[in-house]
């Protein structure tokens, strides 16, 4: 890749921000937050991003994508999805996929699975191969709305609760940890608008069947940082926001905007997907996640001027410019690199704004470069 200078410096500055972390966080893990500003970026593009995409992805390369991003510094991966090849044909061969990735310390590694097959085959996964893949959480999944649920699951809200309990309860025994989505959390595709109070209603259920978490879906993305305050406020009556994270869709622009508004009420983890890939194949016209480099660039940008490479730059250590939010280990140029390769793979270019910017920085770098050694 003609980056080749970009990456070595990419490289240099993670090793430096990774030997920075254990040092100083080494008992590090992705459900404690150190400080008020400690945010959690979970990235689910290998699963959520992936799902709705058009054409076979041979595992493999799907592997690569997970190993790309924790070498970038993501420490939570949402790996794939235990559901069957019949309705999400995408999802096909994650038990291969989970045997090809190379782990890395310190990194959470997710499947999703939408009921007690889907949980039975990672229990067999993890009892018959050797080494066990480095699977360390599952996902579970319901909605807010009826008609959704209906769509997804084939099962009313309260039916997907009932059939989702004894999943939670048989993974936690087998020393899994729980996560919790609920989709449509603003609008649904079906039945339109959302009362928060239903949020705030299945959240809770989730919570008390033992995930550890759950993440509020805006699917459609129609959120705006007000209905996202609304939906907030409700859930917290009752809820610890701190067990709470945001999943934005950015159909409308506004998913960054969203983030934001939820920091504002204390909510710290948050999903994204590389490169800005995703949408759902049971909401029409929903289009991809928040971008992760786009979140990455807005949480830390600010700190990361001196690495830009614009001409006759400060830097931001001269500037006195000190990012608010800590996000952990990671490298906004590796993830640039990892979202411009995936979306090569597919056939179009990244919808990162982020990395979008910081490639063709890099671009003109070399091209500059080049230029030098021809007068020289």
């Amino acid at each position: 890749m003609f980056l080749s200078s970009a990456i070595i410096r990419a490289l240099t500055l993670q090793s430096s921000y990774i030997s920075r972390y254990i040092t100083s966080q080494s008992s590090w893990h992705p459900r404690r937050s150190y400080s008020s500003n400690f945010v959690r970026i979970v990235e689910v593009g290998p699963r959520d991003g992936l799902q709705n995409e058009p054409r076979p992805i041979p595992p493999s390369v799907k592997a690569e994508l997970i190993n790309r991003l924790a070498q970038a510094g993501m420490r939570s991966i949402e790996a794939g999805s235990f559901v069957s090849p019949k309705w999400v044909p995408q999802m096909a061969g994650t038990a291969e996929i989970l045997r090809l990735i190379d782990p890395v310390p310190k990194t959470d590694y997710a499947v999703l699975v939408p009921n007690r097959k889907g949980l039975d085959e990672v229990l067999r996964i993890l009892s018959a191969a050797r080494p066990p893949p480095p699977i360390t959480e599952v996902a579970i999944f319901t909605a807010a709305t009826d008609a959704f649920s209906r769509a997804n699951t084939n099962a009313s809200v309260s039916e997907s609760l009932a059939r989702l309990a004894p999943v939670a309860r048989a993974a936690l025994d087998a020393g899994l940890k729980v996560r919790g989505y609920v989709s449509v959390i603003m609008t649904c595709p079906y039945s339109g608008g959302v009362d928060p109070r239903r949020v705030r209603d299945v959240a809770r259920e989730l919570l008390q069947m033992g995930c550890y978490e759950v993440s509020l879906g805006d699917t459609t993305g129609a959120g705006t940082p007000a209905s996202v305050r609304t939906t907030l406020e409700e859930v917290s009556k009752e809820i610890d926001v701190h067990r709470l994270a945001g999943h934005f869709h950015d159909t409308n622009g506004t998913a960054l905007a969203n983030i934001f508004a939820a920091l504002a009420l204390g909510v710290r983890v948050f999903d994204t997907s590389i490169g800005g890939l995703g949408g759902c194949p049971y909401s029409p016209g929903a289009t991809g996640n928040v971008a992760t480099e786009d979140v990455v660039y807005a949480l830390t940008g600010e700190s990361l001027y001196g690495d830009m490479g614009e001409p006759d730059s400060v830097g931001s250590q001269v500037l006195g410019l000190k990012a608010k939010w800590d996000i952990g280990p990671v490298s906004l140029a590796l993830l640039a690199e990892t979202g411009a390769w995936i979306s090569e793979i597919l056939g179009r270019e990244t919808t990162s704004r982020a990395g979008r910017a910081y490639l063709a920085r890099r671009q003109r770098e070399r091209k500059l470069a080049e230029a030098a050694q021809v007068k020289h």
